[in-house]
């Protein structure tokens, strides 16, 4: 992972400091755009606390940027290093770790710059950030299991990578990233509540903005789910890891 980030970011002029330079930005821009320009308001909120919304807003972007950085390179990801691939020796699982690790890497300074942000113009420091590992944990299994399975896949299925493209703006838009769960209609209820994502980001927002626990019962049955994906994720990379070298 440590490699990852220092190959993304060599030959920049502001070098490491960009993975705290992004988020910042990215936030003010929300901030810009959703509180002085449209004047959003969260549900729940008060109409003038346009940095709640803001603050909403980038938890749930975080939580789908996971998604999209860790997911979205994985049916591409065999045939960036089929040198690796021909390496009977080499563990490939790793290379699918890696996105994943440096996705969590970025993510986690963005929801530092959150909690921050809202200890100090926000609701205030909640001790429930502690909490945050029962929300992460469980999200990271589930998106491991659902990368193995799409890169083993993507090996063999060249198109793979613009049909999980598309997938990765649906989960955009039907997951609770945009708005919250309480908002959907009962009708598409169901769509939003197995999107992958929908959980980890109403969870994350308790978490580190409204000084809520993740629910137990919630967090037991999102984590099983997620060890059922990825021992399928696992399953398949296995079976299908054989032919690797051969289709690549």
């Amino acid at each position: 992972m440590a490699q990852e980030l220092a190959v993304r970011y060599r030959g920049t002029l502001l070098g490491r400091a960009w993975p705290f330079l992004m988020p910042l930005t990215m936030l003010a821009v929300y901030g810009f755009v959703f509180g002085a320009v449209f004047r959003a308001r969260w549900p729940g909120m008060a109409e003038n606390d346009h940095l709640g919304f803001a603050l909403n807003l980038f938890v749930g972007l975080l939580v789908h940027g996971l998604l999209a950085e860790a997911v979205g390179q994985a049916p591409s990801l065999l045939l960036r290093n089929s040198n690796f691939v021909r390496k009977i020796v080499f563990p490939l699982p790793v290379l699918v770790a890696v996105p994943l690790g440096a996705a969590l890497f970025h993510m986690l300074l963005g929801l530092l710059l959150v909690w921050g942000v809202n200890a100090l113009w926000g609701s205030g420091p909640g001790w429930q950030v502690l909490a945050l590992p029962l929300v992460l944990v469980p999200y990271l299994v589930m998106l491991y299991g659902i990368a193995l399975a799409f890169a083993a896949l993507g090996a063999y299925l060249r198109d793979l990578a613009q049909v999980v493209s598309v997938l990765v703006t649906v989960a955009l838009f039907t997951g609770a990233v945009l708005y919250p769960r309480s908002m959907v209609p009962p009708m598409l209820a169901g769509a939003v509540a197995v999107n992958p994502i929908s959980w980890p980001a109403e969870a994350l927002r308790g978490v580190i903005l409204h000084g809520q626990w993740p629910d137990l019962g919630a967090a037991a049955g999102y984590s099983v789910a997620a060890l059922v994906v990825l021992a399928l994720g696992g399953a398949l990379f296995k079976a299908l890891r054989p032919g690797f070298a051969d289709v690549l």
